[in-house]
């Protein structure tokens, strides 16, 4: 799916969080929606799955505005990842799995929970409560709950946080195999900027609800003279002139 954003902006009494921001995301690529903490990039995300309604701006996705009448036949097509959004504590994996897919009107169900359990290999936790499950664990659920409905547009906030390194490289193979073998668009938020330069086919760069830079990695590091993403990213998040 591609999406598109246009002159975006959302206010919350007199604060400005997303101040007319424009960008678009290409069928099939991923998109690193970076910035630091307050910058804007829950909110936007927010407003891009509806959760969240718009001030002014537009949000379309293959064409389509998502509004109140388009609502629920794009939602079906998409989906969303967060180790800060927990699933439902007291019931077990294979419960949630169950109502999501549900919710998501999946047909075969329990073909499709086979399938995420093998993939993300959720067998040995599979009747515990997810409430008591490691961060690991919940992780790996987060996003088998995420992909359930094989959607065609992914969002994901931080999906290695506080991960140790080799759980990380596991979700951060099997996002890029996935992708690799399905119709796929993915916006990815992160602070770890070795996983967006691996995963991301370009970047947004966010500060106090303003875009203030786009491109791909490279350029990006390139036009502000830094060895890496990281670097740049702190010159950006460090500068008091960005936004000029």
């Amino acid at each position: 799916m591609k999406l598109e954003i246009i002159k975006l902006v959302k206010k919350f009494n007199s604060t400005v969080a997303v101040n007319n921001i424009s960008f678009k995301i290409e069928k099939n690529k991923t998109l690193g929606l970076l910035g630091p903490n307050g910058c804007g990039k829950t909110t936007s995300i927010g407003m891009m799955l509806g959760l969240i309604t718009p001030s002014s701006g537009e949000i379309i996705i293959d064409g389509i505005y998502l509004e109140p009448k388009n609502r629920i036949k794009l939602l079906s097509e998409m989906n969303f990842a967060s180790p800060y959004i927990e699933l439902p504590k007291k019931l077990t994996v294979k419960q949630n799995l169950e109502i999501y897919a549900r919710l998501y009107s999946v047909k075969n169900i329990s073909e499709r929970i086979s399938e995420m359990i093998e993939d993300l290999n959720l067998k040995n936790f599979l009747n515990k409560k997810t409430g008591e499950l490691s961060s690991g664990q919940k992780n790996r659920v987060s996003l088998a709950k995420s992909l359930i409905n094989k959607p065609r547009l992914l969002f994901l906030d931080e999906p290695t946080a506080s991960l140790d390194p080799d759980i990380g490289d596991f979700v951060r193979e099997y996002l890029e195999n996935y992708k690799n073998n399905n119709e796929l668009t993915m916006l990815l938020a992160s602070h770890n900027m070795k996983e967006v330069e691996r995963l991301c086919d370009s970047i947004v760069m966010m500060k106090k609800g303003e875009i203030v830079d786009k491109g791909t990695c490279s350029e990006i590091v390139s036009k502000h003279g830094r060895k890496n993403l990281e670097d740049t990213f702190l010159k950006i998040a460090r500068s008091k002139n960005e936004l000029e």
